[in-house]
Parts: C-alpha cells; structure tokens; sequence
C-alpha cells in the first residue's frame, strides 16, 4: 500500500481480512465439495503480514465459524503496490505456491497522505479543491489507488488467465460517482476534489476498460463500494459494519459463468451510476 498511507491502510487491512476470511469460507465449502486444495492468499500492506492465525479469534464471532479459522490453507503476503519489486515477488510466490490465481479483489487505497489526525473530513477537503490541492499529495494517493491497482493487474494477469473461472473485483466508493456528483442533492458532493474522489473516479474508469478488454476471455472486472463503512479511515463515523461493508465484494467475487462484467455495486446488487 505503499509509504503514505498512515492510518487509511489500517482500515483497508481490517476490510481486506474480512473478504480474505469470507471468500475462505464460501470457496472452502464449494472446493471441498469438488476435491479441490484449499488455499488462499491475504495480500495486504505494510503491518499486515502476521499468521492469519493471528486474526483468527478477532474473527470468530462475526464469521460464524465454530473454529475461528480463515481458511484450511490461508498464506499471508506484503505487498506494497507502489513498489514494482514488491509487485513482481508477490506473483513469483503466487506461481510457485499455486500455480493460478482465481480471483482478485484490489482493496488497497489511502485517502490522504498529509490530513492531520485532529482534522475532519469536510476540513481536509477543503484543502483538497482543484484550485489549491497539493499536487504531491493527488500523486501520492493516485499512486496507490489508481496506478497500484492497474500496475498490479498487469503483474497478475498471467495468472489469471490460468483460472477456468477468473475474477478481478475493484474496491470503489460512490464518492467516485461523476453522475451522483452532478447533482446538487447528493450528500457528498461537497467532498469531491482531485484527490481521494476523483482516484476511485479513474479507478472505476479503469474498471470499464479492463472489463472490455477481457470480456471475450471470459475474466469478469467489476467495482463495488462497500459504503460509508465504520473504519479509522473516516473515524469510524461510519453507518455500517465491516462486515455489511464486505458483503458484496465477496458475492461478486463470486460471480457464476453467466454473471455481468463491466459494472458498479454495492449491497445488495443495487447498481451504482457511474
């Protein structure tokens, strides 16, 4: 997730473990129905790489699990995808270890890299208008939520392609919505700036494109937003859970054969303009 993220990949690392634990889960069931291994990677950045073992009681209770475990075969991998280095060993260890990938969900982002703790959001975005927004700062989240993301698409493409079934699913945010943002009526358009918005604005853009480009593939790309979840990314002024903010990431991730490409969602389902 790179060196600027502060406290935002704190929050993304708490969503990305629950998806990791949910997919485990479902896919665990579904695979050892088929007589198929059970593995799974939680990629996750700086501050992230502990046993998953270790998330395992945290877990218990909202997974439903009587044994509290992620997975039968759950491997914890850094992954810093503002660093190339980092990006290419990640997919070496993938292709050593199992050969293919099957889904990938891109939940690293930052919001900011200069907020200060003490600041709230409607403050911070005033520092973030067109007319005076620190490019260093746009550059800096860009290179997390927008290159990152297509940087590390590219490195895992080939494995992927090994998939009979594969899925690459873009963590959004429907503050990213240029139709939402066109009307005056919409809660946050007073936030919408060059910087954390408009990144999940190019990243549901990328969405589009890698959805056309590999659609007659048959690997499905689509964005989902989990909602204004309760994390430290915004202070935990949330109105949902981690868990309800989770949800429709792993259901699109597991998409049947016939399922769509090329869209925007949250929970349940419910289309997202773009």
């Amino acid at each position: 997730m790179g060196p600027h993220a502060q406290t935002a990949d704190r929050a993304e690392q708490l969503v990305g473990i629950d998806v990791a634990a949910r997919l485990a889960r479902r896919r665990g069931v579904e695979q050892s129905a088929k007589g198929r291994p059970k593995s799974l990677f939680e990629i996750g950045g700086e501050g992230v790489v502990r046993r998953v073992s270790g998330v395992q009681r945290r877990r218990q209770a909202a997974l439903g699990h009587n044994e509290g475990r992620v997975a039968l075969d759950a491997r914890a991998l850094q992954l810093d995808v503002t660093d190339p280095a980092s990006i290419a060993a990640a997919a070496a260890r993938i292709r050593s270890e199992l050969g293919r990938l099957d889904v990938l969900i891109n939940n690293a982002a930052i919001s900011n890299a200069r907020k200060q703790p003490s600041a709230s959001v409607e403050e911070y975005a005033k520092t973030t208008r067109p007319s005076v927004v620190s490019l260093d700062e746009m550059r800096a989240v860009w290179e997390t939520n927008v290159f990152g993301v297509l940087a590390l698409n590219q490195a895992l493409l080939p494995l992927l392609r090994e998939s009979p079934n594969a899925r690459i699913v873009n963590v959004s945010s429907g503050v990213g919505s240029l139709t939402r943002n066109s009307d005056p009526a919409f809660a946050y358009r007073s936030i919408f700036g060059p910087v954390y918005p408009t990144s999940k604005t190019a990243l549901n853009a990328l969405t589009v494109a890698m959805a056309i480009e590999l659609e007659p593939e048959g690997i499905k790309v689509n964005a989902v937003s989990p909602g204004f979840t309760k994390t430290n990314l915004n202070n935990y002024r949330g109105t949902e859970t981690v868990e309800e903010g989770v949800r429709e990431a792993v259901r699109v991730a597991l998409l049947g054969r016939d399922g769509p490409t090329g869209r925007f969602t949250s929970w349940e389902n419910q289309t997202i303009p773009w």
